[in-house]
């Protein structure tokens, strides 16, 4: 990225990764350590304990330039996740973050997905499966199997 901007870094970045839902030893352990205690001391702990994976996240504090801006689209739900403020502050990062706010943008997106497909998601995905084939549509696309990035579950199939 620095060499691409001439050593200045990206006017922005978007991390659309956040927390891993599988394959997460650390998460795992905690979840099954948590499942042992009673359920008010367990939600405590897994809000309070959680730890993320946080690559992507420092990865865009590096790229992004100063004063440029990050824009979380990912979930990080780590309370205990160490990030380094530091930099943050020096480089004047503006942080835009938020889950889905679905809503707000459903009369804007709606029109878009006509027949015409101007957003080409007709074609974006690499696999089509019926839905009793859903759990092992999933499997194939946590362990990246023949290549999978996105299965469309189809009724009709």
């Amino acid at each position: 990225m620095r060499e691409l901007t001439g050593g200045r870094g990206t006017d922005s970045v978007i991390d659309a990764v956040g927390m891993e839902a599988h394959s997460s030893r650390g998460a795992k352990f905690a979840q099954q350590m948590a499942g042992l205690l009673p359920d008010a001391v367990a939600a405590k702990f897994m809000e309070t304990a959680g730890v993320d994976r946080l690559n992507a996240f420092y990865l865009a504090i590096d790229c992004v330039r100063r004063g440029g801006t990050i824009s979380l689209s990912g979930v990080y739900g780590g309370m205990a996740d160490p990030l380094p403020m530091l930099t943050i502050f020096d480089k004047q990062i503006q942080l835009r973050m938020g889950q889905a706010n679905v809503k707000r943008w459903v009369d804007d997106i709606l029109p878009l997905l006509s027949d015409a497909d101007p957003l080409g998601v007709e074609d974006f995905h690499t696999h089509r499966w019926g839905l009793t084939q859903g759990p092992e549509a999933y499997k194939m696309f946590q362990h990246k199997d023949d290549d999978c990035v996105k299965v469309l579950l189809d009724p009709a199939q």
